[in-house]
């Protein structure tokens, strides 16, 4: 099964006409298949469920959505690779389109093998979690959508700024673009889920990748280029055999 992290965005709503995901369902624990597509994830329209800071709050997982959206990304960034014919994408186009004019957007987005380093900017270092898996540690950041906003719109001035170059910037742009689409007062969450994985216990204590990553903007923003690139290579490194694997197969 492909280990995989998850940047969530919870929204406040009343939870007891939510069916909640609850992970210890048999049905769950295996891959299946339509068919088509390989699923490792429950089917059900149900969410996630917490409480932070003392107020309820809920993410919508949107299977169906997510699916349609995953699958049409994948063809349109890889368009020799035949996952779906023409006809099928047209397909997926329109139910997306019916999907997204029911007021449903995806709450959640996925990224195999690592955590990608620009979900990092979204958050302040002292929002970091240890907190306890089922079989070992995991790592996670919560944090108020509004500063997440501010954070990574304080990145795409800073990148902008130092030069970057334009598909580097877009990444970023792009994921203020998707948190600003989601109302005040949620709350965002990145998660390393199975991801964590592959870190040994002590590893995961010791990860300060948010930090990593906003020392490097703080020394880029002040000008200090020697400063942001020891931050960066540091927190690159530690990725750099996760992110890997996104490429191996």
């Amino acid at each position: 099964m492909i280990s995989t992290a998850y940047l969530r965005v919870f929204v406040t709503g009343d939870a007891a006409d939510t069916e909640p995901y609850d992970e210890t369902v048999a049905d769950d624990r295996v891959v299946r298949s339509d068919g088509r597509f390989l699923w490792d994830e429950s089917l059900r329209e149900d969410a996630f469920v917490t409480v932070w800071n003392g107020i309820s709050y809920l993410c919508p997982r949107n299977i169906r959505l997510r699916m349609v959206e995953g699958v049409l990304a994948f063809s349109g960034t890889y368009p020799k690779i035949p996952l779906v014919s023409e006809e099928e994408r047209e397909s997926f186009k329109q139910e997306l389109a019916g999907l997204r004019s029911a007021n449903r957007r995806s709450h959640i987005l996925a990224s195999p093998w690592h955590v990608p380093l620009r979900w990092f900017g979204a958050f302040n270092p002292s929002e970091r979690e240890v907190y306890e898996r089922r079989d070992s540690l995991g790592i996670r950041y919560r944090t108020e959508l509004g500063e997440a906003v501010d954070r990574v719109g304080w990145a795409v001035r800073v990148l902008d700024g130092a030069g970057f170059p334009e598909p580097v910037v877009d990444q970023v742009r792009d994921l203020e673009r998707w948190l600003a689409e989601f109302p005040a007062g949620s709350m965002l969450e990145l998660d390393y889920a199975t991801v964590a994985d592959h870190f040994a216990d002590a590893d995961l204590t010791f990860d300060e990748s948010a930090e990593d990553v906003r020392r490097s903007l703080e020394a880029l923003e002040s000008g200090d280029g020697e400063a942001s690139r020891a931050a960066y290579g540091q927190v690159s490194r530690r990725w750099a055999s996760r992110q890997a694997l996104t490429f191996a197969n």
